[in-house]
């Protein structure tokens, strides 16, 4: 099974214009996805009475004050670790699916729905153990926020325990027309149906920006350092990481991409050629081929560059503002 950016040998399998319109294969090709998190809040705002408190020693009015206090300590590290669940989910997101001009709305290709949802599932688990190992912390942390906070601590602001307060879960919510529309009101369907596809064509834009800021910054950081020299006049160190991350963007792109931006594609090719085989190792005992790898980045560098500048505001915003940002 071709990916979204695989080049498909041989006869296509749909009509010519389903390949050549990429907005419409990546409405065929993709699905939404939406991610939600539940989650404790640690922060909550002042009583009257202790704004009122809290201002006497500004010589203020209470009513013109906005305080809060903080509840747990969110540096502790069983919280750190809770949290650091939820970062993960975020990039395991991010890193799997294109943006979509509907806010807490990504795009995954239909393929891996189930595999997403799994994921999902795995991730609940593991933010299950993280919160089960901070509950047995909460005692030693509810008496540290009581030595923190002093009469502005208050009991009934802590919950008996943490467990069941924080989730994660996701949903693939519809962002096709319904079909009941279409006799309903035929006219409102279509109205919907075109809306629809203007939103595909802007997610497409959506995805060719976000990857065209991703590379360009990716081949910014590692030209830099492969070009640049230190104070001591030796060449700059650069961590293993800056390899590594480069020919990730080169799988993502390989996987996600919808193949709307000629110009992008071969760039990304270019940079690919230009670091294919070469290990961060390599880079480092190797001057001539650190030179050589450079000067390619570089060159894909000033093109990047130049195609960010050039390139015009999305469609999106000149629409928004066409209509008032309704």
């Amino acid at each position: 099974m071709t990916t979204l950016l695989d080049r498909i040998d041989g006869p296509p399998a749909g009509p010519p214009d389903d390949l050549a319109d990429p907005a419409r294969r990546l409405r065929d090709e993709t699905a939404a996805a939406r991610v939600s998190f539940t989650w404790l809040g640690t922060r909550k705002a002042l009583t009257a009475p202790q704004r009122d408190r809290a201002a006497e020693a500004f010589d203020a009015e209470g009513s013109c004050l906005s305080a809060g206090k903080r509840l747990l300590d969110v540096g502790h590290p069983a919280f750190r670790a809770v949290t650091a669940v939820r970062g993960r989910i975020r990039s395991y997101w991010r890193e799997t699916s294109l943006p979509f001009p509907e806010p807490g709305v990504r795009l995954i290709r239909k393929n891996q729905v189930d595999d997403f949802a799994r994921r999902i599932v795995d991730f609940q688990a593991e933010l299950d153990d993280a919160v089960a190992e901070l509950d047995r912390r909460y005692g030693e942390l509810r008496r540290a926020a009581a030595e923190r906070l002093g009469s502005l601590y208050d009991p009934a602001d802590y919950p008996s325990t943490l467990v069941g307060l924080f989730a994660v879960s996701c949903d693939f919510p519809s962002v096709e027309p319904p079909e009941y529309l279409s006799r309903l009101s035929p006219a409102l369907f279509e109205r919907e149906r075109a809306r629809m596809e203007s939103r595909f064509e802007e997610a497409v834009e959506l995805a060719e920006r976000a990857f065209a800021e991703e590379f360009a910054s990716l081949v910014e950081r590692l030209a830099e350092r492969l070009d640049g020299v230190g104070d001591d006049g030796r060449p700059k160190v650069f961590r293993d990481s800056a390899v590594e991350n480069l020919c990730g963007f080169f799988d993502r792109f390989k996987a996600l991409n919808v193949r709307g931006d000629a110009q992008l594609d071969e760039l990304v090719e270019r940079a690919r050629e230009a670091v294919r085989g070469v290990a961060a190792r390599d880079l480092r005992e190797g001057p001539d081929l650190r030179a050589r790898v450079a000067r390619q980045l570089s060159q894909v560098q000033s093109a990047l560059d130049g195609m960010l500048v050039d390139r015009p505001r999305r469609r999106i915003l000149r629409q928004a503002a066409a209509t008032g940002g309704a």
